[in-house]
């Protein structure tokens, strides 16, 4: 049987989540950017617009096979 090469890549990082809003709980995985550590994630989303700086978890596949990223919290 074979297993799935996605499931075994959730974890919790942080990163700089490029959206206008801060309202949704989960993005796709093209606008999401993993960093190192949450002192690397403020600053750079300080030097962006509309890109905030967040703890997430992920990438996991949705039932529409999109790989997402779910929001832990905002930083």
């Amino acid at each position: 049987m074979q297993t799935d090469p996605d499931q075994s890549i959730v974890q919790r990082c942080y990163a700089v989540i490029y959206t206008p809003s801060r309202r949704r709980k989960r993005f796709p995985e093209n606008c999401v950017h993993p960093v190192a550590n949450a002192e690397e994630a403020l600053a750079t989303a300080a030097e962006q617009i509309d890109c905030h700086a967040a703890e997430v978890m992920g990438p996991s596949r949705s039932s529409e096979g999109f790989r997402l990223y779910y929001l832990l919290r905002w930083l």
